[in-house]
Order: C-alpha cells, then structure tokens, then sequence
C-alpha cells in the first residue's frame, strides 16, 4: 500500500504518512524538472534518500511526462522520446521499477469543481459535462489541478491550435511510435511502464482522448507486445463510465500481468459523462470496491498500490484532491478488505474454513 507525496512542498508529509498503518510505500516524482528534460541521476537519488530517510520505500513514480512534441508527432519528438528513455535509465540505475505515465493531450485528470460540496459537509472534486461544455479554457474558466499543467494563455492557445486536426487514429499512432522506442529501453532496463488512463475517459474540450475502456486498453497492450507495456488501473478514471466493467478488466488485464500499478478510489455518476468524487467506501458511490480488490486478489497482483483522490474532511485544507485524512482512511480500508483475502485463504488453506 502506497500513498501519494509531492515532495517538500506537500502539506501532507513523509511523517504523516509514515504513520499510516499498513502504508509501506511512497509514490512520487522529480518536480522541478521542465517536461520533456531529462531527469538527473542525482535529484532522484535524492528523492529515493528522502522517502527512506523517514522508513519508506519509493515504490513507483508518477508520473514522468510526455513531452506535448510526442504526443502531437511534431518533428521534436524524437529529442524527446530520447530524453525519456534516459530518464528511465537513470531511475532504473536508482532503483525504479514501476514509471506511472499518460498520453491525455494537453490537459491532465480534469474537473469542472475543485470544492463540490457533498451533503456531509465535505468538499470534493467533481466533473459535469454540461458545465464543461461552457467552459473555455483560454478565458480562465478552467482550473487545473494536474501537477503538470502550467501553461500560459498563449502558451495554451498555441497548443490547442497545433492539435486542431489531430484525430484519435493520429494519437494512436504517435503513441505507437512512442512506445516502440519507449518499451524496447524498458525491456532492457525491466522497468515496468505503467500508461494511466484519460481521465475523464472521453474527449474534453475537442481534443482526443484514446486510454478509456477495454477495448482502447487491448489496442494498448497490443502496439507492442511487451510484459513493460502495462497499465496504470484507475478505478475513479474508467469507473467514469458506466460501462466499464472493472473487475472484469481487471481480471482480463491482470491475468495478463499488464496492470503494474493501481489506483483505487470511488465516484459516484450523478448523470451522462458526470460524477462527484466520494469517499472510498463500497456504500458511498458507484464503484463496487469489495468486488474491486477481489479481483485484483484473484489476479496476484502484486504491484504498487495507492488511494487515490479524497475528499477535504475535517477542515483540511491543501492540494484538492489529495489531502491526508481521506486518502489515510480509503488506505485502511482498502488494507482492510485486503487482509480479510489474505485471512481466508489461509484458514482455507489450513482447513479452518
């Protein structure tokens, strides 16, 4: 069990979340680095040193970014794609496994509300389609709580220009020229790239979206048949969609050894291509976590784990989406319905069942 830290800057701390029982992992990244660049040896080391100074491990890092140049197929995309692949070589030289990424143009996970109040009391982020298709991001009307966009309006504008014509098929095949070259490294290195999906999964503000049911992911594992080439599994991102069974991807894809990494949060679908963000509980949302975790226990994964997105409780305040207390408490519960797995089979396996 895993939890999300932006480094020195996050409110919540390594201590914080050393004290959370069952929390052995951190997950993470390099933040001062410009996208694209590649990532020094020494800043991660650095990180790795940090996160094991307080007894934790660096289990995973999300995410390394994909510069825009690869993602659109400009003709700078191979300095980029170079500069990833050295980066990989320099967190597999400090000991990484698992790199979280994602191939959403632009624009990171989105919301159309960052403080969506609940009927608790509790503020959360929440998406609506109806609102977003009013929204126009070159105005400032769209706050982006993505750790990794940070663009000007010109900046943005020009991005937005350069896509116009960019076609899901296009995106496909620039993530297809970007993995060949990508998931041959990873080979070498055995370093597990774990693609997150679009979050929200379908198109926003008319650009593409192509990581967002079971069929894209197939497509996906299928560019390059490779064991690195792998998943990032959000139940919050793909649970968006009613249509997306998860436990059957997960047994699907985990079966398969492709799921490297998971997120595990609830929502709650309040109406077409809309959802809040809820606590992690069965009960609370949409999203059926005990089936959830069952089927990532009947799979043997294995991999890095984290809570995902919580709500602000308590009077927190702090980075929406990832404050400590709600995030702390989807993590108990999540080791909770863990350890109920791990008691039955051994009673089973001892014949006290």
């Amino acid at each position: 069990m895993s939890f999300r830290w932006f480094g020195e800057g996050d409110p919540v701390t390594l201590e914080h979340i050393r004290q959370i029982p069952g929390v052995t992992g951190v997950v993470s990244a390099v933040y001062d680095v410009p996208a694209g660049e590649e990532w020094p040896y020494e800043k991660i080391v650095s990180l790795k040193r940090r996160i094991e100074e307080k007894g934790l491990t660096l289990a995973a890092i999300e995410s390394v970014p994909v510069h825009e140049e690869i993602k659109m197929g400009g003709s700078g995309r191979d300095r980029y794609i170079e500069n990833f692949r050295r980066t990989l070589r320099n967190l597999a030289r400090a000991g990484v496994s698992v790199v979280c990424y994602n191939f959403m143009p632009v624009f990171d996970w989105t919301r159309t509300d960052l403080t969506f109040r609940l009927p608790d009391g509790s503020s959360t982020l929440a998406y609506d389609e109806e609102i977003a298709q009013k929204m126009d991001p070159l105005r400032g009307e769209l706050e982006l709580p993505g750790w990794d966009t940070s663009y000007d309006k010109g900046e943005l504008r020009a991005l937005l220009e350069a896509y116009r014509g960019v076609t899901e098929d296009d995106l496909w095949e620039h993530l297809r020229y970007f993995l060949i070259k990508v998931i041959d490294t990873a080979d070498e290195l055995g370093i597990r790239m774990a693609i997150h999906p679009d979050d929200p999964p379908w198109s926003i503000f008319g650009l593409p979206r192509i990581i967002t049911s079971r069929e894209s992911l197939e497509r996906l594992i299928g560019l390059v048949d490779s064991p690195c080439n792998g998943l990032t599994f959000c139940t919050g991102s793909l649970g968006a969609d009613p249509n997306n069974d998860l436990p059957a991807m997960i047994r699907t894809f985990g079966g398969k050894g492709r799921i490297h990494f998971a997120h595990v949060r609830n929502i709650q679908i309040t109406g077409h291509r809309s959802f809040v963000e809820i606590a992690h509980c069965s009960s609370e949302g949409s999203v059926d976590m005990y089936e959830v975790m069952k089927a990532f226990w009947e799979v043997g994964f294995d991999g890095p784990m984290r809570p995902d997105h919580g709500r602000m409780i308590w009077g927190e305040t702090g980075r929406p989406g990832y404050g400590l207390y709600d995030r702390a408490m989807g993590a108990v519960y999540l080791k909770g319905i863990w350890e109920g797995f791990e008691r039955s089979s051994y009673q089973g396996r001892a014949g006290l069942g």
